[in-house]
């Protein structure tokens, strides 16, 4: 019963609508909470299997047909309907390519964004975040060999307030890829690099503006690979891991 009025908000938290101050005050509940952790785990894992879910069928261009001859009118007599038929249609039209081209781009890079908030809030939650465990990058680095279909490097982290945890591979949309998790103050930060070409939705560094998310962010892409930097740390703790890991690459 402790954590009813906790469970209560928890599909609000993972969906990152509550004020600032709430949000700080769950996510340390929840890493301390293993009711509330293991709860929070299973819906980000429902949320998103019912997003693959919803990906797998697209209509194909005989489906479409078949729905457009069905409710296309037939030719009117009157030129002056017919004209003005085709004039709403081409209006119609341009009006769904527009929005097509809008959903295409804006909320395809928002669903990258809340995946991959989704991705670090079920590591954290599971019982085991990591499926290599070492704070040397030598050897977490090799264990990625044969697992995924691209190499990349570690920074250094001597004289660094970083700790490496760990290493495991992860998936975005069916993307294979590696997710590092370190820790600064207290504070877990993800790192997850993926193939640039592989990803579902093309994300341009320069138009990037990540919907609100309840954790800081920074991608970029470089040498054919996308990087995310994602956590409750500080902005310039997210940009200070960011910068090592461009200049390990």
């Amino acid at each position: 019963m402790v954590c009813e009025s906790w469970k209560a908000k928890l599909d609000t938290y993972l969906d990152g609508e509550l004020p600032d101050e709430e949000m700080r005050s769950f996510d340390a509940h929840v890493r301390s909470c293993q009711s509330c952790s293991a709860d929070a785990l299973a819906r980000v894992q429902m949320k998103r299997a019912i997003q693959v879910a919803g990906r797998r069928f697209v209509p194909g261009a005989e489906f479409r047909k078949k729905i457009q001859q069905s409710v296309v009118r037939k030719p009117q007599r009157s030129f002056r309907l017919g004209w003005m038929f085709a004039a709403t249609a081409a209006v119609v039209l341009v009006v769904g390519m527009l929005t097509s081209a809008y959903l295409g781009t804006r909320p395809g890079r928002d669903q990258v964004f809340s995946e991959i908030a989704d991705l670090h809030v079920a590591t954290l939650a599971s019982s085991s975040p990591v499926d290599v465990i070492s704070t040397d990058r030598h050897t977490v680095k090799p264990w990625f060999q044969g697992k995924i279909p691209f190499a990349f490097n570690l920074p250094e982290l001597q004289n660094s307030e970083f700790s490496l945890v760990g290493g495991r591979m992860t998936y975005l949309d069916q993307t294979p890829g590696a997710h590092l998790i370190y820790d600064v103050r207290k504070h877990h930060i993800s790192v997850f690099v993926f193939q640039e070409r592989s990803l579902p939705t093309r994300l341009d560094d320069h138009s990037l503006s990540p919907r609100k998310l309840p954790f800081n962010m920074q991608t970029w892409s470089q040498g054919g690979l996308r990087y995310f930097v994602i956590g409750d740390a500080s902005a310039s703790d997210i940009d200070s891991l960011a910068k090592l890991f461009k200049a390990a690459s």
